[in-house]
């Protein structure tokens, strides 16, 4: 049940989180910039399954900085799961910075998928790839669904870019502490902008660290129109 409230509350108070999914997570340890160790991976979970989550995907970096294999990404969490006893559903996908390496992984169907088909995907925070628009457009005609990951992110996008993206048919997916604020007032605005388009198909936390989603979840910052409109984006969208 949602608790809305004429104030603004954080992420925990409004009650989002019972029985939510985070579709994109760095808690998968030792793998990227994220969770660097095993108890440090548990300790998340087990504070994400008291707040209510029911599901949670694993996405780790794969990029030409970070080349972690699908091999060696699929042995991880296989090594969380012998040793995760708490009740979350736990899933593995990544997420793919667009470079040379993601297109070499595309072209050999090298890919962690969330769920059937769909590829979570990211960019630069500050300039695309030169050729963005041509590889979403190849991932559409391979049968992958691209999910753009966090765009409210990217300082070079602006309204027409979502546009396009939604138009094309990629998935749009929020980072739950942009509409807090986390990462500065422009990209708030621009992921209210999203939200109000109806545009995301889903939330994620980029967890990195367990004190940072902390401190994320319980900023007092929403809204209840916001509230009302991210509820169903905190569920299973398969």
């Amino acid at each position: 049940m949602f608790k809305l409230f004429n104030k603004r509350q954080s992420i925990l108070e409004s009650g989002l989180l019972g029985g939510a999914v985070d579709n994109h997570s760095h808690i998968l340890y030792g793998l990227d910039d994220g969770v660097k160790t095993q108890e440090d991976s548990l300790a998340i979970l087990q504070f994400l399954e008291e707040q209510g989550l029911s599901e949670v995907w694993f996405t780790p970096h794969v990029m030409e900085d970070v080349p972690n294999t699908t091999e060696g990404i699929r042995a991880r969490f296989e090594e969380l799961k012998a040793v995760y006893t708490g009740g979350l559903q736990l899933h593995l996908a990544a997420e793919y910075m667009i470079d040379t390496l993601f297109e070499k992984r595309l072209s050999d169907d090298d890919l962690l998928t969330h769920g059937e088909d769909i590829v979570l995907v990211e960019t630069s925070s500050v300039a695309p790839p030169y050729n963005l628009w041509d590889v979403l457009e190849t991932m559409c005609k391979s049968g992958y669904r691209p999910l753009v990951a966090h765009p409210e992110r990217y300082h070079y996008m602006d309204k027409s870019d979502y546009r396009r993206l939604h138009e094309m048919g990629c998935f749009l997916q929020m980072n739950l502490p942009s509409i807090v604020g986390f990462y500065g007032d422009s990209a708030c605005a621009r992921a209210q902008y999203i939200l109000d388009k109806g545009w995301y198909k889903m939330v994620g936390s980029d967890c990195h660290r367990f004190r940072a989603i902390r401190a994320q979840y319980e900023a007092r910052e929403l809204k209840k129109d916001t509230i009302l409109k991210l509820a169903p984006l905190m569920r299973d969208q398969d």
